[in-house]
């Protein structure tokens, strides 16, 4: 058993039909040992009830979402617009979340989080907790998440310390994309550096480094094997998170990208040579 694990997870599972496919047949042919669940996705039962049965040893995860789509709840007119439908942007929550004493916000979050925390974990086990766009990196949020997750036996949550690489392709690095990225990557390690506090607080467990930020909406093979070579040490957990989808209608864009990474043989023997254990956080445990 090597020391250094490396996960390559699948977010937005459930959140379509395409998200589905891409996990079922990136678990069954190819690398994909993990995935994060979204329960409020409109192809959330179709995950539960065909998916997860054809892939037993696939670590589940639950993907809060309060950015994209309907809430389970009702009446949550901090977070949703009179339909039901959520309508804050990650920069809204970070200042919203700023106001300890907006009751209303805090008490409409954590019912949201609870109802599908307990729709996931309802229909699987769950080995790990993260975000839809990383809401739950923002500091009072992830110490809420964690609170949760502590009181719900799940062990392990998502931190999202990057650390900085380059990859050979200039066209990336020219993409309008890019310089959104970085700060993005240095406002997530920021928080990490905060967050840390409440993992060891709340007795939690999580990885030590996360690789799909810089080039996010850009991943790809060789952005998930150049995050790799760029840590330096013997001993961590990597997660690599990419949004895969597989058309049926053949449509070729940056998620059918994504999904290919989890077909890629000749990345697995790459992971395997840089002295890494592929695997999941079940297995980890």
């Amino acid at each position: 058993m090597s020391d250094k694990k490396f996960i390559l997870n699948a977010d937005d599972f459930g959140m379509s039909d395409a998200y589905n496919r891409a996990v079922l047949e990136g678990y069954t042919s190819g690398i994909l040992k993990s995935a994060s669940l979204v329960a409020n996705g409109e192809a959330f039962e179709a995950a539960c009830k065909e998916v997860i049965p054809a892939c037993p040893d696939l670590g589940v995860g639950i993907h809060l979402n309060v950015i994209e789509g309907k809430s389970l709840c009702l009446n949550l007119d901090k977070l949703t617009d009179e339909n039901g439908n959520f309508n804050n942007s990650y920069v809204q929550l970070l200042f919203k979340s700023l106001n300890k004493s907006n009751k209303d916000f805090w008490e409409q979050l954590e019912k949201e989080f609870r109802a599908q925390i307990e729709e996931v974990m309802k229909n699987t086990k769950v080995s790990h907790i993260d975000s839809h766009v990383h809401v739950h990196s923002i500091p009072a949020i992830f110490e809420l998440v964690c609170k949760l997750a502590k009181e719900y036996g799940i062990k392990q949550i998502r931190t999202q310390y990057e650390k900085p690489y380059i990859i050979p392709d200039i066209f990336k690095h020219l993409n309008t994309k890019y310089p959104v990225n970085l700060i993005k990557v240095i406002l997530l390690n920021f928080f990490t550096l905060i967050n840390e506090s409440n993992v060891h607080k709340y007795g939690l467990n999580t990885n030590d480094y996360l690789i799909g930020v810089a080039y996010t909406s850009m991943m790809n093979s060789l952005t998930v094997s150049y995050g790799l070579m760029a840590i330096k040490y013997d001993k961590f957990t990597a997660e690599a998170l990419i949004h895969p989808c597989r058309y049926e209608d053949g449509t070729i864009d940056n998620h059918f990208a994504e999904f290919q990474i989890t077909k890629n043989m000749k990345l697995k023997d790459k992971i395997e040579k840089l002295g890494f254990e592929i695997t999941n956080y079940v297995e980890k445990d």
